[in-house]
């Protein structure tokens, strides 16, 4: 079983940073593009703070998102907001989900998340973590993947590689930063197996689809196209 408490003290450190680093902007600079298309650094903001909410839902067992066009248009609404106003929802929003994350429970439970997807409620805070995470990393405000704390860069990788195990659409593939090693892709003999080798931040950067792979070595055939996540 996932350590939630653990995670939890994590969400929180990784919150922490992303705090101080927002503080550090303006409102001009929220209303900025980030690196994810169609969406300013004020959509990633109101993102976040909107799937802290949306987890707490999932801990309490209720829906997620009210539905998808719900989620959306939260998204859309709160992304304008200037950069006071989402730092305070940021905080506050954050400080429900770890109320919500310190109540008791069974966190061996089943807990239904967006589209149907199950897992144990002690995942929650570890898919919370890679929330904040990634996507201060996509603010693109100084924040790389290579500053991602190793732990959570070796479990999202791990993460990750499971989800495509099993892949129709990805070939049998094996991933290796020269210390570690994963297999992912489709369970078969009759392909042979791609090697894919590179930095972890290189290999996780291309697993979650935030850097296009030229920074990594491919042997047995090219780079396979990983499905959206």
């Amino acid at each position: 079983m996932m350590d939630h408490a653990h995670d939890l003290a994590s969400v929180r450190d990784a919150t922490e940073r992303l705090l101080t680093a927002v503080a550090e902007l303006d409102n001009a600079s929220v209303a900025e593009p980030s690196r994810l298309p169609r969406w300013t650094r004020g959509h990633v903001l109101a993102h976040l703070s909107r799937n802290a909410d949306a987890l707490v839902n999932v801990l309490q067992g209720r829906p997620m998102y009210a539905s998808p066009e719900a989620r959306d248009g939260d998204i859309e609404r709160d992304a304008p907001r200037p950069l006071d106003v989402q730092l305070a929802d940021l905080r506050d929003s954050a400080a429900r989900f770890q109320e919500a994350g310190a109540a008791p429970a069974d966190w061996s439970r089943t807990v239904e998340l967006r589209g149907g997807v199950t897992d144990s409620a002690s995942r929650v805070p570890f898919r919370r973590w890679i929330e904040l995470e990634l996507h201060h990393v996509d603010l693109g405000i100084g924040y790389e993947l290579e500053d991602l704390p190793e732990e959570f860069t070796q479990r999202e990788t791990e993460f990750l590689t499971e989800r495509f195990t099993g892949h129709p659409d990805v070939p049998p593939t094996h991933l290796t930063d020269g210390t570690r090693a994963w297999s992912t892709g489709r369970r078969e003999t009759s392909t042979p197996e791609i090697t894919v080798t590179g930095s972890a931040p290189e290999l996780l950067g291309w697993l979650c689809g935030r850097r296009d792979g030229s920074g990594l070595t491919v042997t047995g055939g090219p780079l396979p196209t990983l499905p959206p996540l």
